[in-house]
C-alpha cells in the first residue's frame, strides 16, 4: 500500500512551499494532540494542507485497509483533496468517489484499497452499503466544509455513514462559515476549536454597489465588466436558467466566459475551471457551487449578478476574492425597485461610466488523449511542446495532467500551429492526439 513514506519536510519541499501559514501550523498541532478538531478559517487560506499533514501522521504503512475517510458536499472538492494527496507524494495510496461518475470506475479502484478515502456522503453511502472494504480499521474522520456536508438533505447518508464506524479515533471539521449547528450523530465529543475566521483580512475586501437603471441588469453587467476590463472573476447567479441568459447576452457582446452549475454535466464542469484555471477564459457565470470546495485561482472581482438569500453565500461567494493577503472587490449589482437583504447594507455605490478596454484572450487550452495511466508526466508534455512543438518557455502556459488525458494552455496565436505538428504525435508509448479543447 505505501511505500517510499515521505515526511512533511520533504511534502513542503515537493509541493514548494517555504513554509506554513499561523493558521497551518496551530492546526498541525491542535490536530496532533486532539481527539476532536473543528477548524474555522476562510477560503484561500490553505485548509486542505492544515488538515491533511497531521491526518497523516495518523496512518499506519503497514496496514493495507481504508484507515481515514473524508467526507465532502461536492464532487469537484472531492477531485482538489484528492488532487493535494497527490502532489504531496505521501506514499499512501488516494482514492476520490462521488456521483457523475460510473460506480464501476469506483469498484475497480478500490480492489486496491486506499488508505484515505475521499467521498461525497451518497457514493460513500453506496459502497458502505456493498460493504466493498473494511470500516473497522478508519481511525480518522474528516468533515471538510461540514456546514454544507451537514445541511438537511445529507444528514441522514452522513449519519448512516458515521454509525458504522465503530474505532474511530479522530474527527477534524473545517469550514469557512462560523454557528453552524454540530448534530449529535457527529459524536464531537469537547472539540478543541482553531477560529481564524475575524481576522484584519476581511478589510481587505471591498463591497460595492452598481446601480442598474433598469429591471434588466444585463446591459449594466457589461458596462462593469468593461469598467473592470481585463481581471479574472466570477459573476454569481442563483439559477441555471439565469446563466444561460447571461451567457447568451455576454456571447451577444463578444465577452469570452465560461459557465459553472449543477446542471452540467461533470466532465463539463471540470473543463470548464481548467479553462478558467489556465487564463483561457477571464470571466465565469456559476451558481453557488463555486463559491467554495473548487480549485481556481485568486479572483480580482465577484459580481452578485442575482442577489444572495442568506448570508452563508454572500460570505461564501465573497469569499472568492481578497484571499489571504490579497485586495478584491465585491460588485452588488442591484436595480433601483429591487429589495436588497438585510445582511448587505451601508455598501458604497461605485460609478462606472470609465469603460476599461477588455482584449480578446491569449491563452487557447489544448486537448491531449494521454495521461497518468499511460505513464505521461507533465515534464513528457512540455518537452514534446519544447521539443517538437519549438515553443519558448514563456508561451507554454498551465499543465493539467488527468488519468486518462492532459490540457494544455498555448497561445491562441500558435494553437493551431501547434495541433499541426504535434497531432498524432508519440508520448512515451502512446500516440497521442492533440486537438482544441
Amino acid at each position: 500500500m505505501a511505500n517510499d513514506i515521505r515526511t512533511q519536510e520533504d511534502i513542503l519541499r515537493k509541493m514548494g512551499i517555504e513554509a506554513l501559514n499561523p493558521m497551518q501550523e496551530e492546526a498541525l498541532e491542535v490536530i496532533g494532540i486532539n481527539a476532536n478538531t473543528v477548524l474555522l478559517s476562510p477560503t484561500g487560506t490553505g485548509k486542505t494542507l492544515a488538515f491533511l499533514l497531521p491526518l497523516l501522521e495518523t496512518l499506519d504503512a503497514e496496514c493495507s485497509e481504508v484507515q481515514a475517510l473524508i467526507l465532502v458536499p461536492s464532487r469537484e472538492l472531492a477531485i482538489q483533496i484528492e488532487q493535494v494527496v497527490r502532489e504531496m507524494g505521501s506514499g499512501f495510496k488516494v482514492n476520490a468517489v462521488y456521483g457523475g461518475r460510473p460506480i464501476s470506475k469506483d469498484k475497480i479502484e478500490l480492489k486496491h484499497t486506499p488508505a484515505i478515502l475521499i467521498g461525497t456522503p451518497g457514493r460513500i453511502a453506496d459502497h458502505f452499503g456493498s460493504d466493498r472494504f473494511t470500516k473497522s480499521d478508519i481511525k480518522t474522520l474528516v468533515l471538510d466544509e461540514f456546514d454544507k456536508s451537514l445541511e438537511t438533505g445529507f444528514e441522514g447518508e452522513m449519519s448512516e455513514i458515521i454509525n458504522q464506524l465503530p474505532n474511530l479515533e479522530k474527527r477534524i471539521l473545517t469550514s469557512a462559515t462560523q454557528g453552524v449547528e454540530i448534530p449529535n450523530f457527529v459524536r464531537l465529543d469537547k472539540p478543541a476549536f482553531i477560529d481564524y475566521l475575524d481576522t484584519k483580512r476581511k478589510s481587505r475586501l471591498a463591497i460595492r454597489t452598481v446601480i442598474s437603471p433598469d429591471k434588466d441588469k444585463l446591459q449594466t453587467l457589461v458596462d462593469l465588466l468593461f469598467h473592470i476590463g481585463n481581471q479574472p472573476g466570477i459573476i454569481f447567479c442563483n439559477y441555471k436558467d439565469s446563466i444561460e441568459r447571461v451567457s447568451a447576452f455576454l456571447d451577444k457582446n463578444r465577452i469570452d466566459h465560461t459557465c459553472f452549475s449543477g446542471g452540467m454535466e461533470q466532465r463539463d464542469r471540470e473543463r470548464s475551471l481548467i479553462k478558467f484555471r489556465n487564463g483561457t477564459c477571464q470571466v465565469m457565470i456559476a451558481t453557488d457551487l463555486a463559491a467554495r470546495g473548487i480549485d481556481i485561482p485568486e479572483m480580482k472581482y465577484i459580481i452578485h449578478y442575482e442577489l444572495p438569500r442568506a448570508v452563508e453565500e454572500f460570505t461564501h461567494r465573497n469569499g472568492r476574492t481578497a484571499r489571504v493577503n490579497a485586495k478584491g472587490t465585491a460588485y452588488v449589482l442591484q436595480s433601483k425597485t429591487e429589495y436588497v437583504p438585510e445582511f448587505i447594507k451601508d455598501v458604497e455605490p461605485v460609478d462606472i461610466s470609465q469603460k476599461g478596454v477588455r482584449k480578446p484572450p491569449y491563452w487557447e487550452t489544448l486537448f491531449i488523449s494521454g495521461g497518468r495511466k499511460d505513464k505521461i508526466s507533465k515534464g513528457d508534455i512540455a518537452g514534446l511542446f519544447f521539443k517538437q512543438g519549438g515553443l519558448k518557455r514563456d508561451q507554454l502556459g498551465v499543465i493539467e495532467l488527468k488519468q486518462d488525458c492532459a490540457f494544455v494552455a498555448v497561445p491562441v496565436s500558435l494553437a493551431n500551429q501547434m495541433i499541426q505538428k504535434l497531432n498524432n504525435s508519440r508520448l512515451k508509448n502512446k500516440k497521442v492526439r492533440v486537438s482544441v479543447l
